[in-house]
């Protein structure tokens, strides 16, 4: 294991953790998700957010640079087309039935800590959106990749709107770059052609 992550066990389940300021975070995002897809199935990305919140935009913000790097995996959520909580429902039932064997990876930022914020969690579990804010959308997704991006609050919306960019930005550019790693990974692996 690497100084930049942090493995923690929940339930069962497996959490990595790494600082999104780290240089080597996007090989170790990359390992993180390759551990998660014990099953070596195909990815499918789903990034959650909406681009009116400067804080919920990191999945629609990761989903577009996914687009603009030509990643080889359907990408569902961009700032163009975003997967919010009212697209939330639909999104799930298309995915399965379009993608019934594929590894299904969801994206979207997240409060936490005071301490966590900057930190990108990859976790062998499903992503529960809108937790944030209270809203209960059930689960999405086999494995998540979550950016710390505020404190958990009351008022986590209007911390949502206080986000730094640059701290968005920066995770977006760190997870973007694990998932293209990790996906030109698996298609090496699996000689599949782009």
């Amino acid at each position: 294991m690497k100084n930049n992550e942090i493995l923690s066990f929940n339930r069962g389940t497996e959490t990595f953790s790494f600082n999104a300021f780290d240089e080597n975070t996007e090989k170790s995002i990359s390992n993180a998700l390759i551990a998660c897809n014990k099953k070596s199935k195909k990815p499918v990305l789903i990034c959650v957010g909406s681009d009116l919140v400067l804080g919920d935009s990191l999945g629609p913000l990761v989903g577009t640079m996914l687009t603009n790097k030509n990643t080889n995996a359907y990408i569902y959520g961009t700032l163009g087309s975003p997967v919010t909580a009212k697209e939330i429902a639909c999104a799930k039932i298309h995915v399965k039935a379009m993608h019934p064997d594929s590894f299904i990876i969801a994206i979207d930022a997240a409060v936490g800590n005071k301490e966590d914020i900057g930190l990108i969690k990859v976790s062998d579990r499903g992503l529960k959106p809108g937790l944030g804010v209270e809203k209960d959308l059930g689960v999405i997704g086999d494995c998540s990749i979550i950016g710390i991006v505020a404190e958990k609050s009351i008022k986590n919306y209007n911390l949502f709107n206080l986000t730094r960019l640059n701290l968005i930005y920066k995770m977006a550019e760190k997870i973007t770059s694990g998932i293209d790693k990790f996906v030109l990974d698996y298609i090496t692996k699996n000689q599949i052609s782009a």
